[in-house]
């Protein structure tokens, strides 16, 4: 694919943070203003130099690939003449018909751009070469139409010749990253594809470039000029290409295509199978990836089909249905996702130690695909129930609302043009099934293992998103929204915005702040509350609210670098939603800053505050803790939900002032607000609740093996805190145990709880913490999940399950007393 940065309202100017007041006052014009600051227009050069570098890099795979083509090109068309030819002249000619031209206008095109990026500078000029590169587009019209002769062409040569067969099956594309003897294998077919996918997205690159060249550049027209012949050509062409996914014939003048394929995990018995799904024009096959044995190509066995035409989708109540699905303990679950982060950290390694060959790296590679399958296998938990008409049905666990929807939006769709049930007889289901390995379009278990060394490793650290408005409702609706990121290949429901009542123009302007794990792509789903059960579709397989819309926006860590709010909009059936985001990446997140001031509570020492208020438990903490006990023990994910941002801010505020009001304003807002203030005491103290000196013995004790030793070594530790530190700790230990006996209701384990709590109660200061203070640095995925962030966990959750806590006498009165407080 060529490098493409979406043309949305995401690269709208910066919204200003100056406060609530002033955000949600701003027009679209004053935003629209900024556009040509000097600040914007210096950017937007620079982004022309990082558009660039990616349509290099972009350039050089390309090349790879053609290369990887015409590399058995010349020896089969030299043994054409020979007595023993594996093809004949004709057919190497129409197979690889228009490959070598291709390839001369790129690399020309690659050979000019390269060293005027690396002199770059702001006047440099570029838009002769796209010029040049647009005027030859005519070769890709010849190739597109010879394209699926020559697939059908390498086909049939293939079935009769088994040299050919195993050629055309292992062709060898040089890498672009690290050593250049690395290779990775190919199909004829998918090379042959590279074209054909490569000109339908030739446009999306100028319109980069074009959206961060200034109209005064000399580039500008030249670039114009470039998109408009692109257009033209691809409006001349579009509806006459014929991707691969139409090559499996049902019947004389009839195409099955391939709409979707995914990975998924369905439920047999009640156990957790890993399935490969697709979905055709016309029915829904379910496959099982078999074993290769013996370097035999890839195969796959069915395991059932329906035709869409009989498919159904079923009611599922998660209160009946959930007891029903197995589910994995989360210990289990950050189990695999640390050894998948230790795995890439020692790929990692490995590629640093130039003696070393690639032996190693395949090997840990295996591993790690085995530990995501693994992962992908045991995390979702999310129903998704299809019925076929005859009688049976089958379940489907995913872990995203948002795919559920995907699923059921596409089948919903194409049901409208299947009019007839039908059966597949053996031979044309196998036919199918075998046809599967070349339509596939996933190709790995969809986690990091399918992204490239040079593709971004995603964002750690916070995303503060503001969620203003919706437009473009037809009617008015009670209407909320949630958002979603991906962390480790799948999608979690982070934050949840009020429901608006009664409008078509929901003004929410609720800001929440979530964590990022990894983290690529943002997700959004508007929701339409049912009060009235009644209103309910049985048939849509939703046991609460409709989903009126649905959209989703890539995390650019370059976009997002800038410390400003960036404003954008989402897209999504009709309707508008606007979003402002802002990220603070993970160095900056988990630093403690020294305390600057006495007054107030937040970001002072836990002694002094006690001391000031002469109380055992800080009264923040008491006050939140009560009105989470009053009202919130049976919220759904409570301390693991986002609350809003701005509630939080505002509670923060009220109790440094020591506003005497502040448990009325608790009692109006919503629960998750308090929850968050406080997390956000014991995340802004100077000092960790369990001290930057004992830390790292807390660390080593939750290592010892021996598990007698341990309890000594753990109580002890706990027992030589400052009095305020553990007094406070043993009051909140006390609480967080009381949530967790509501876990059927609130779905948070003490292992859940642990996790929230661990790092905000345990992560050391700036001076002692092991993050890089460089922000330069790459923060790859283990720095996330590394042993020292899951020791804060274990830490946690060893005094979590501990029943009691004995403590020497003179302690024994200072907790009773402290825990009346």
């Amino acid at each position: 694919m060529m490098p493409y940065i979406d043309d949305s309202p995401s690269s709208s100017p910066h919204l200003s943070s100056k406060s609530r007041g002033s955000r949600d006052t701003l027009s679209s014009g004053s935003l629209e203003s900024s556009k040509s600051s000097e600040p914007d227009l210096e950017k937007g050069l620079e982004m022309r130099k990082w558009v660039l570098s990616g349509i290099l890099a972009s350039e050089e795979t390309y090349l790879s690939h053609l290369e990887a083509l015409l590399l058995p090109m010349k020896p089969l068309k030299a043994a054409a003449t020979t007595s023993q030819p594996v093809l004949t002249v004709q057919q190497v000619e129409t197979i690889f018909f228009k490959v070598p031209e291709l390839y001369e206008i790129h690399k020309e095109f690659y050979d000019g751009l390269l060293p005027r990026v690396q002199q770059w500078s702001h006047h440099q000029g570029v838009g002769d070469l796209f010029q040049k590169l647009a005027s030859q587009l005519g070769v890709y019209r010849a190739f597109v139409d010879n394209y699926e002769v020559a697939v059908e062409t390498a086909d049939k040569c293939c079935q009769a010749n088994t040299q050919f067969s195993e050629i055309s099956e292992n062709l060898k594309v040089r890498t672009t990253k690290d050593s250049k003897d690395q290779t990775t294998k190919n199909s004829l077919e998918t090379l042959l594809y590279k074209p054909v996918d490569r000109v339908t997205r030739s446009t999306l690159v100028l319109h980069d470039l074009l959206k961060h060249t200034p109209a005064s550049h000399p580039d500008y027209p030249l670039l114009q000029d470039a998109l408009r012949i692109s257009q033209n050509f691809l409006s001349s062409i579009n509806e006459e290409i014929t991707p691969r996914r139409q090559s499996m014939t049902v019947k004389k003048g009839e195409n099955r295509q391939l709409l979707k394929d995914r990975f998924m995990v369905e439920l047999v018995e009640g156990a957790r199978k890993l399935r490969h799904v697709f979905l055709f024009t016309d029915l829904l096959l379910c496959t099982k990836l078999k074993k290769q044995v013996g370097g035999k190509s890839q195969q796959y066995d069915c395991k059932w089909y329906i035709p869409l035409s009989d498919l159904t989708f079923q009611m599922i109540d998660e209160s009946d249905c959930s007891p029903s699905i197995p589910q994995v303990p989360d210990e289990e679950i950050d189990a695999m996702k640390i050894k998948i982060s230790q795995i890439k950290n020692e790929i990692q390694r490995e590629k640093q130690r130039a003696n070393k060959g690639s032996k190693v790296i395949e090997r840990l590679k295996k591993k790690l695909s085995e530990q995501e399958s693994l992962l992908l296998l045991m995390s979702p938990n999310m129903a998704f129930k299809v019925h076929n008409r005859n009688g049976k049905s089958y379940m489907f666990l995913i872990s995203s609302d948002y795919e559920r929807a995907e699923w059921r939006e596409m089948i919903r769709e194409q049901q409208k043009k299947c009019f007839k049930s039908f059966s597949l007889t053996s031979v044309e289901l196998q036919m199918l099934t075998n046809s599967c390995v070349k339509l596939q379009t996933v190709h790995n278990i969809p986690l990091t293992i399918n992204k490239e060394d040079d593709e971004s490793p995603g964002l750690y650290g916070f995303l503060n998103v503001i969620v203003h408005s919706a437009s473009g409702l037809k009617q008015s609706l009670n209407l909320y929204c949630t958002l979603e990121v991906d962390s480790f290949g799948y999608f979690v429901n982070k934050a949840k915005t009020r429901v608006y009542r009664d409008t078509t123009e929901p003004n929410w302007n609720e800001e929440f702040e979530i964590e990022l794990e990894g983290s690529q792509t943002l997700r959004l789903l508007c929701y339409e509350k049912c009060y009235n059960k009644t209103r309910l579709n049985k048939e849509d397989g939703e046991s609460t609210d409709r989903i009126m819309g649905k959209g989703q926006i890539q995390l650019d860590q370059q976009a997002l670098q800038d410390k400003d709010w960036q404003r954008t909009v989402i897209s999504m059936n009709g309707i508008e939603v606007k979003l402002s985001m802002k990220f603070t990446s993970r160095e900056f997140s988990l630093k403690r800053m020294p305390s600057r001031k006495q007054t107030g509570v937040f970001g002072v020492k836990i002694a002094i505050v006690t001391k000031r208020e002469r109380s055992k438990v800080p009264y923040i903490v008491r006050q939140c803790v009560e009105e989470i006990e009053r009202r919130g023990m049976e919220e759904v994910g409570i301390y693991r939900v986002s609350g809003v941002a701005t509630d939080i801010q505002a509670l923060k505020a009220a109790f440094d002032a020591n506003n005497k009001d502040v448990s009325v304003m608790m009692s109006e807002m919503d629960v998750n607000a308090i929850a968050g203030t406080l997390k956000l005491y014991f995340r802004e103290l100077p000092e960790p609740l369990f001290t930057d000196d004992l830390y790292p013995n807390f660390a080593g004790g939750i290592a010892l093996s021996d598990s007698v030793a341990k309890e000594s070594c753990m109580l002890n530790l706990l027992l030589s805190l400052p009095e305020p530190n553990l007094v406070t700790f043993l009051f909140l230990l006390d609480h967080l145990k009381r949530v967790a006996e509501n876990e059927i209701v609130n779905k948070m384990s003490l292992h859940n709880l642990a996790t929230v709590f661990g790092p905000t109660l345990l992560r050391p200061s700036e001076k002692d913490s092991k993050i890089p203070a460089n922000p330069t640095q790459p923060i790859t995925m283990s720095d996330s999940w590394s042993l020292e962030v899951m020791s804060q966990v274990q830490v946690l959750l060893y005094f979590l399950q501990l029943e009691t806590i004995p403590t020497p006498d003179s302690k024994r009165q200072s907790i009773l007393f402290s825990t009346e407080v």
